[in-house]
């Protein structure tokens, strides 16, 4: 299983997912089609599938124009979220293969949007997991709220992608890392997992280069989103419950000016 990185817009990702053995492939939220053309045509494989995580523009834009040029395409979004051009909408639990070793597993994570999918994607043994998270689950970050509540991001985080297994590669939708790991900074100043990953990830976008992938098990090292069970989170923040503190913690962010 081969996932390449493509940026979009401004600090948009979309992602290839190719099935190597068939050159079958699937395309994450792909904004800008004639770009994902391009990559398919240089990579040599034939689209098959789109997977829109959520309904905003800057991810679902671009599915009524891939069709157009790519009409055999089938297009994914979340039952819940009136995705543009879908033609096969998904359920918690849904799953879908891709040429000969990959399948993948729909995960309803609302909050951001009510309809909003992560896509879980397994291949061969000897590839490591990987989850396609969209807007909901950042590097060191999460989405506003901007259709849910505390209680549904809790469940998307930490319960939903909290429960895969600590190796699964974290594929989001935008280049936030550095913002985020420097407000995560702020929450916890002496979590050296958050300071060290912070000059990883200088380092990386002083090149020029993704942050992304994470892991999962590296989020709940570093991702104060994730880490709102921890009493010393808790209590860093003035709370008493792992939504609470989670609530909080957004509306932190969301104030942060750094």
């Amino acid at each position: 299983m081969q996932i390449l990185h493509i940026p979009c817009l401004e600090d948009n990702y979309s992602y290839m997912i190719i099935d190597e053995a068939t050159k079958e492939a699937a395309v994450v939220d792909p904004v800008e089609p004639h770009k994902i053309l391009r990559v398919a045509q240089e990579n040599g494989v034939d689209l098959k599938l789109v997977l829109t995580t959520h309904h905003h523009w800057d991810h679902a834009g671009g599915n009524e124009k891939l069709k157009q040029l790519v009409p055999d395409i089938k297009i994914f979004g979340g039952s819940l979220d009136n995705v543009q051009a879908c033609t096969n909408k998904l359920e918690n639990g849904d799953k879908l293969s891709l040429g000969a070793d990959i399948n993948i597993l729909s995960l309803h994570t609302p909050c951001h949007t009510k309809g909003h999918i992560s896509y879980y994607i397994t291949g061969k043994e000897e590839d490591d997991p990987a989850v396609f998270t969209g807007d909901t689950l950042f590097i060191a970050g999460c989405g506003k709220f901007f259709e849910g509540t505390a209680e549904q991001m809790y469940q998307s985080l930490c319960t939903t992608l909290g429960s895969l297994p600590k190796p699964t590669r974290v594929y989001c939708g935008h280049e936030y890392t550095m913002k985020n790991l420097q407000f995560a900074s702020t929450v916890e100043p002496d979590n050296v997992s958050i300071s060290q990953k912070l000059s990883w990830a200088e380092q990386k976008r002083k090149t020029g280069l993704p942050t992304v992938p994470s892991t999962i098990g590296e989020e709940f090292e570093t991702n104060p989103f994730m880490r709102v069970d921890l009493p010393e989170i808790q209590e860093k923040v003035g709370c008493k419950s792992a939504v609470e503190t989670l609530r909080k913690i957004r509306q932190l962010k969301d104030e942060w000016r750094g």
